[in-house]
């Protein structure tokens, strides 16, 4: 792959062969962070899981103390009461059934977070074969599919992300942006970091933290020392 000029002059700062500390990692990667937008910065972490099997897969979702700079759009799946109380809350999209074609049918992809009633799973579930590639579905462990709406979209506009395990069993998330202040970047960091240990699978045999990179959108990784982060 063909870098640009920016990249290869950021690249520059960084040593690929160093294990970086959280603090020293953080401060490079808003250094390396050239692109004309504000970046994001997000982290990449590979797993010894094999997401293979159930007992292995690793999915949750936390609220990061400083949010993650990006404005979300959230879709909510509800009806009566549960609608306007999702309007209440702050949902851009509230609907149901009327929804279904316009997203099957019209590819309307508008939205970054879906929440849904349980009640309503039964139509989401149509949708599955659109939103499940695209990470959407609402699912319970990430908190998506309930009964309390107006929590659940509170928790998205606060800051709250989804993390789970790719193909290649790589969690990639985001923790903010280059404008964050360092510490803002460290909370966040922190926060996502005990989440994910606390979520590490108990059949696990072996090491659960093989590589921590951070990164901005454009940018160079920068790795950290997996084994201070357990």
């Amino acid at each position: 792959m063909k870098r640009g000029k920016k990249y290869l002059e950021a690249a520059k700062a960084v040593d690929r062969s160093t294990l970086y500390d959280v603090a020293d990692a953080i401060s490079l990667v808003k250094k390396t962070a050239v692109a004309k937008f504000d970046e994001t910065i997000e982290v990449h972490i590979r797993t010894g899981c094999d997401g293979r099997h159930a007992d292995q897969q690793v999915r949750g979702a936390v609220v990061l103390p400083h949010g993650t700079g990006k404005q979300v759009r959230v879709l909510v799946f509800a009806k009566d009461a549960k609608a306007a109380e999702a309007q209440a809350a702050g949902a851009e999209f509230v609907g149901g059934q009327e929804l279904v074609p316009k997203i099957q049918h019209e590819g309307w992809l508008d939205f970054d977070v879906v929440v849904a009633t349980p009640d309503m799973m039964g139509i989401v579930g149509r949708l599955g074969r659109i939103l499940g590639p695209k990470g959407l579905m609402p699912n319970p462990k990430a908190g998506t599919v309930t009964m309390d709406v107006t929590k659940a979209v509170h928790d998205i506009k606060a800051g709250k992300i989804e993390y789970r395990l790719d193909k290649t069993n790589i969690i990639h998330v985001p923790i903010g942006k280059a404008s964050f202040t360092d510490e803002q970047l460290s909370d966040n960091f922190q926060t996502l970091i005990e989440a994910i240990n606390k979520a590490r699978p108990s059949a696990l045999k072996g090491q659960y933290l093989r590589s921590v990179t951070i990164a901005t959108t454009m940018g160079p990784g920068v790795k950290l020392n997996p084994v201070k982060l357990v």
